[in-house]
C-alpha cells in the first residue's frame, strides 16, 4: 500500500532535491521504519491518515529499539521530508510532523588529529607496495583539501588542475566547488598518476576515476576507513579516528590559524555557515585549555 508513495518520494529526492544515492537510501530507510511500526501495530494507514499521535508512538517505538538520540533525530528528519513531499503532491492536507518533537542533541566536538599525528599516520604507509603510493596520495589529498571520503573516492582525473593548484570536487547534492590543493598532495598525486596507476587496467566506467583498487575499480568508502584505521594502529595513535577525522583536522587547523570562517565554509562545501561554526566552538575550547595551562590567573 505504501510502495507507490515510496517510489514517488524516491523520485522527488533524486530529481527535485538532487540528493546523493546514500542520502536517498537513508530517507527511504526512515520511511521503511515507519511502515514496519504501523504493520506491527496492525495499523497500516495511508500517509494522509497518519496523525501526530501515531508519530509520537513511532518515536517511542524506535527509542525502545535502542536507537540513539542521533538516530532518532535522523529518522524524524526523514519523516518530515516525506511529509513535505506529501503536501506538495496533495497526498495529505495537513502535516502531522508539524508539532513532532525530536530528541535534543548536544553538538559534540569531533576528535581531531594534530599535524604531528597526521604526519605519523602518513609516515606509517609502506611505500614499497604499489598501494602505498596510492594511499599516500589519498591521505595527502584528504588533509590538504578537507575532502569527504565520498569526494575522494569519486575524484576524477578530469577534475585535477594541478598546474594551477586546484581540484574540482563534486560534493553533496552533486554541487561542485573548486578547492586549492597543497604542493605535497600535488607531488604524490603526480607520482601515483604517472607511475602507479598506469599499471592497472581500469574497469569499464572507471577510466576517469583517479584512485583505483587492485582490480581497477573505484575504491569504496569502507576500504579507505580500514586503510586509515590500520595506519593509525601502526602509528600508535589511540584516538577514535575515521576518514572524516582528516576533514575535521583540516578545518580545525585552519580556524586555529586564523582563517576566515566563510573561506573554510567554501572549502568544506558546507551549505550552511552554522555547520562550519562547530569549529569555532572547538577553537574556543582550545583557547580555554591554553589559558588554563599557561596563564597564572587560571592555575
Amino acid at each position: 500500500m505504501w510502495e507507490p508513495y515510496k517510489k514517488g518520494f524516491k523520485t522527488y529526492l533524486q530529481l527535485e532535491k538532487s540528493l546523493s544515492a546514500n542520502s536517498v537510501e537513508a530517507y527511504l530507510r526512515d520511511i521503511e521504519h515507519l511502515t514496519v511500526f504501523l504493520q506491527e501495530k496492525n495499523n497500516l494507514k495511508s500517509p494522509g491518515d497518519i496523525t501526530l499521535k501515531d508519530l509520537q508512538q513511532f518515536v517511542k517505538w524506535i527509542a525502545g529499539l535502542g536507537m540513539s538520540d542521533t538516530s532518532q533525530a535522523r529518522a524524524i528528519s526523514g519523516i518530515r521530508a516525506f511529509y513535505k513531499y506529501c503536501l506538495l503532491e496533495d497526498i495529505c492536507k495537513t502535516d502531522p510532523t508539524a508539532l513532532l518533537e525530536a530528541p535534543k542533541l548536544k553538538r559534540t566536538l569531533p576528535d581531531t588529529l594534530s599535524f604531528d599525528e597526521i604526519e605519523k599516520i602518513i609516515a606509517a604507509i609502506d611505500l614499497s607496495k604499489p598501494e602505498g603510493g596510492r594511499n599516500k596520495a589519498i591521505l595527502e589529498t584528504m588533509y590538504s583539501c578537507g575532502l569527504r571520503v565520498s569526494e575522494v573516492t569519486g575524484l576524477r582525473i578530469s577534475q585535477l588542475y594541478l598546474d594551477v593548484g586546484f581540484i574540482r570536487v563534486t560534493g553533496k547534492g552533486d554541487k561542485e566547488r573548486l578547492v586549492p590543493i597543497g604542493s605535497s598532495a600535488v607531488k604524490y598525486i603526480k607520482i601515483y598518476k604517472n607511475n602507479i596507476r598506469p599499471q592497472l587496467l581500469p574497469q569499464k566506467g572507471n577510466e576517469d576515476i583517479l584512485f583505483l583498487n587492485r582490480r581497477g575499480g573505484k575504491m569504496s568508502r569502507v576500504m579507505i576507513f580500514y586503510i586509515i584505521k590500520d595506519l593509525a594502529l601502526k602509528a600508535g595513535i589511540k584516538k577514535t579516528i575515521s576518514p572524516h577525522t582528516f576533514r575535521h583536522s583540516f578545518a580545525t587547523h585552519l580556524i586555529k590559524g586564523g582563517a576566515d570562517l566563510r573561506a573554510v565554509q567554501e572549502m568544506l562545501g558546507h551549505a550552511s555557515i552554522t555547520t562550519t561554526e562547530i569549529y569555532t566552538h572547538l577553537d574556543r575550547d582550545f583557547l580555554r585549555k591554553t589559558l588554563e595551562q599557561f596563564h597564572p590567573a587560571f592555575k
